[in-house]
């Protein structure tokens, strides 16, 4: 394999490490759109359980992509935002999204 072949590779591995799965993406998106807190990231996602919810924002937090604010009030708020560095991938959901409803188009016209 040529050295751009290889260095292409590992950065489609990346990206698709980064991706993580099938919750990661949509969590970004409900953060990005404005849900901070752990109940509404929760209810804007169907299908998604509290514990994969929490799984997702952990990693999330390590891997710098969002900024996890705990507020000493009664009861306790924690809030959720994204960091600059997760809105880098904006333009890549937003491809995503746009890919994904024209496939959906071609799909159905079969």
């Amino acid at each position: 394999m040529e050295r751009n072949q290889e260095e292409e590779l590992k950065a489609l591995q990346d990206t698709l490490y980064f991706i993580g799965g099938k919750w990661r993406i949509p969590v970004i998106n409900s953060i990005c759109n404005g849900n901070r807190r752990f109940r509404e990231i929760e209810r804007s996602i169907p299908g998604i359980t509290t514990r994969m919810l929490s799984k997702e924002l952990k990693e999330m937090e390590l891997n710098k992509l969002v900024k996890r604010t705990v507020y000493d009030d009664s009861p306790v708020l924690v809030t959720y935002e994204p960091t600059p560095y997760c809105r880098t991938f904006g333009k890549i959901i937003m491809e995503m999204i746009n890919w994904g409803r024209e496939h959906r188009k071609v799909i159905i016209k079969k």
